[in-house]
C-alpha cells in the first residue's frame, strides 16, 4: 500500500495504519512455510497478533472520544509488543530466515514509532481541548461521522 499525503479523512489515510496493514501482510507471507503443527499455534498467534495492529488503529479512529481512540491505539501498541515477541520466537526456531526476520523487526518498529508519536499527540490534544482557544475541528468527538 503506497503511502498518501494530504488530509486525513479516513483510518485509511493515515500512514501509521498503513504500514501496521503492509507489516500484517508480510507477516502472513512469513508464516506461510511454517510446519503444519504451528498452524494452530505460532503461526496463528503471529497472524492475530500482526492483524490486531491496523485493526486497532481503524477502530480506534472510528470511536467518538480521545479516551476510546487512545484505548484503541494502547491495544494496538501491546499487540505490536506481542508481534515482536512472537517474531523473535520463530525467528530463533528456525522458522523465518534472519533477513525476513530482520525486515519484520524494522517494518514493527517503524509502526511502534509511529504509534507511540500518534499516542504522544492524543495526549497533547486531548490535554488542549480544556483551552478553549483551541478550535472544535481539533478535538475528535467534533468529526462528523458518516
Amino acid at each position: 500500500m503506497a503511502d498518501r499525503s494530504g488530509p486525513v479523512r479516513t483510518y485509511r489515510d493515515l500512514v501509521v495504519w498503513q504500514k501496521a496493514y503492509d507489516l500484517s501482510l508480510a507477516v502472513y507471507r512469513a508464516t506461510r512455510g511454517f510446519p503444519n503443527d504451528e498452524i494452530y499455534g505460532l503461526r496463528s498467534q503471529l497472524r492475530r497478533a500482526a492483524v490486531s495492529i491496523p485493526s486497532n488503529i481503524a477502530e480506534g479512529y472510528g470511536r467518538r472520544t480521545t479516551a476510546e481512540y487512545a484505548r484503541s491505539l494502547n491495544i494496538a501498541y501491546g499487540s505490536r509488543c506481542e508481534l515482536e515477541t512472537q517474531l523473535s520466537i520463530a525467528a530463533d526456531l528456525g522458522y523465518i530466515s534472519q533477513p525476513v526476520a530482520t525486515k519484520l523487526e524494522q517494518q514493527t518498529a517503524e509502526v511502534e514509532r509511529m504509534l507511540t508519536a500518534l499516542r504522544l499527540a492524543l495526549a497533547r490534544r486531548s490535554s488542549a481541548s480544556l483551552d478553549p482557544s483551541i478550535p472544535r475541528s481539533l478535538d475528535p468527538s467534533a468529526r462528523k461521522k458518516g
